[in-house]
């Protein structure tokens, strides 16, 4: 099943697909939008466009597992997509900023370079975790 994953940003937002097999999950892109229900009608479209039957959502958890503010407006996004007819997985997406920079610190990617892609690999880092999960729990959903 292609799935699209997002790492929702106030300004920017993450975009990353993985393959049918659910192997490869790859950056597509990033979205510039501040309105939330302009940015979920954007995912919406992407995700018709990559022929995707889920989302998968990163959630901004705390480090000790809470949520704040910023995973109280990831919870209205998800309702805004779940309105779209596509199922919504949140997904708890700590340190996940930190390991899509590092991965394009390894490759050389710096400054303004890295900024246009930091959200959508944070994206695909969300995306392998969940389908990590996915291939070791695969009754569990």
């Amino acid at each position: 099943m292609k799935i699209l994953a997002v790492d929702y940003g106030d300004a920017r937002t993450g975009l990353a697909v993985c393959d049918a097999t659910e192997l490869l999950a790859s950056p597509v892109g990033q979205l510039e939008e501040k309105n939330m229900a302009k940015a979920a009608q954007k995912i919406l479209e992407a995700c018709r466009r990559h022929g995707a039957e889920r989302i998968v959502l990163g959630l901004p958890r705390n480090m000790d597992g809470t949520e704040g503010a910023r995973a109280q407006k990831t919870r209205a996004l998800a309702a805004l997509l779940a309105e779209g007819g596509v199922p919504v997985r949140l997904w708890d997406e700590r340190r996940t900023t930190v390991s899509a920079a590092a991965l394009l610190a390894q490759n050389g990617s710096f400054g303004k370079k890295r900024k246009a892609k930091l959200d959508a690999v944070s994206a695909a880092v969300i995306l392998e975790g969940y389908l990590a999960f996915r291939k070791n729990h695969p009754d569990e959903e």
